[in-house]
């Protein structure tokens, strides 16, 4: 019989040196770890696509191209049906765009810290991160990224804005000169850009080595079906979809996906109501004695404890039922945590266990 070792030998050494993407199986009554949308769809868009799915054959695979879909996302996003690619969420597609343009070798630029599948992806693709530091304050530095991107050559720059996790954005003129100044692709994850309200599809147009990438799983309430999509000149499109595996999203996915684009009206509300509550959370830790907030343009708030052990306030707020992200294990975020903007019930739950934590009650220093 052959040991478990001599198998793994066959495994890429740069893959088998590579910790997995994993979250900790932990529940709470208040789970705000996840940036994902406190509000539920409503129960009448759900009975309206499970009607749809209970009238179709669950015995035959969904569209192969999903051509409904992809023409109500070219219309939302106000960009051209041909440049437009759906994927089982936003994940797949970053995985597919990085299958077809990296290989041992290849250099990308990214902002550090940031969402980690970036770099894990490159790195087992066989590519070469070309890491650029955040500012001081954990803003991008435009600068820098340029710069890395003139002198590494890069065939690909990454910018998550709103940044994961530190909320902060880059703005429209400075990944314009990303664009302008690189014959690399620029990348431009817009997983967070409805509470934003900066896009930059606008762009796109005028910049053929542009991509950008949307979810449902924030704004729009449907993390638990797993849709996003893609938007990119369409010949590039078209070598991007060469790595996207057949039937990538079922047809239950396009269902929810398509009642909810004719849903926005209310999502728009409801982010609206959201973007209030992030600003008041953020003015409630700005009060709160040996924390550091940082300002978030996304749907969470990333904060530092400067005098306590964040690990212990992490294990304090989940022993009071708050489930908030530990990204201690961040570069530079050593004592950070961050927190989901939640529902004003949940907001004030984790508030309350925040100060428990810290010591402190409502008002004042204990």
């Amino acid at each position: 019989m052959k040991a478990a070792e001599d198998v793994l030998r066959h495994v890429k050494p740069a893959v088998r040196s590579l910790g997995a993407y994993t979250l900790a199986a932990r529940r709470a009554p208040v789970k705000i770890n996840q940036n994902e949308n406190p509000y539920d769809l409503p129960d009448a868009l759900k009975r309206r696509v499970m009607e749809q799915a209970l009238a179709r054959p669950w015995s035959r695979y969904p569209e192969f191209d999903p051509k409904e879909l992809v023409e109500a996302l070219a219309a939302f996003a106000g960009w051209r049906p041909d440049g437009v690619l759906a994927g089982n969420g936003s994940n797949e597609l970053i995985e597919a765009l990085l299958l077809v343009t990296v290989g041992a070798g290849t250099r990308v630029v990214i902002p550090e810290p940031t969402f980690t599948l970036y770099a894990l992806m490159t790195r087992i693709l066989g590519g070469e991160i070309v890491s650029v530091p955040l500012g001081p304050e954990l803003e991008f530095d435009a600068g820098a990224l340029r710069q890395a991107q003139r002198e590494s050559r890069a065939a690909v720059t990454i910018v998550c804005t709103p940044n994961n996790p530190t909320g902060g954005i880059l703005g429209l003129p400075e990944i314009e000169r990303l664009c302008d100044e690189s014959d690399g692709l620029v990348v431009v994850d817009e997983a967070y850009h409805d509470f934003s309200g900066i896009s930059a599809v606008p762009l796109l147009a005028a910049h053929p080595n542009l991509v950008v990438l949307r979810t449902f799983s924030k704004a729009m309430s449907l993390a638990g079906a797993r849709v996003g999509y893609l938007l990119a000149s369409a010949e590039l499109v078209g070598e991007v979809n060469k790595a996207r595996l057949p039937y990538n999203i079922n047809f239950f996915s396009q269902m929810a996906a398509l009642a909810t684009l004719e849903e926005w009206g209310a999502f728009r509300r409801v982010v609206d109501e959201l973007v209030i509550e992030r600003e008041r959370v953020f003015e409630a830790l700005c009060g709160l004695g040996g924390v550091k907030a940082y300002p978030s343009k996304a749907n969470f708030i990333l904060f530092e404890l400067t005098e306590t052990d964040p690990k212990r306030v992490f294990e304090s707020l989940y022993a009071d039922g708050v489930l908030v992200r530990d990204v201690t294990s961040y570069p530079r975020l050593g004592r950070a945590l961050r927190v989901t903007v939640g529902s004003p019930v949940e907001n004030e739950a984790f508030l309350a266990g925040l100060r428990k934590a810290l010591g402190e009650r409502k008002g004042g220093v204990a």
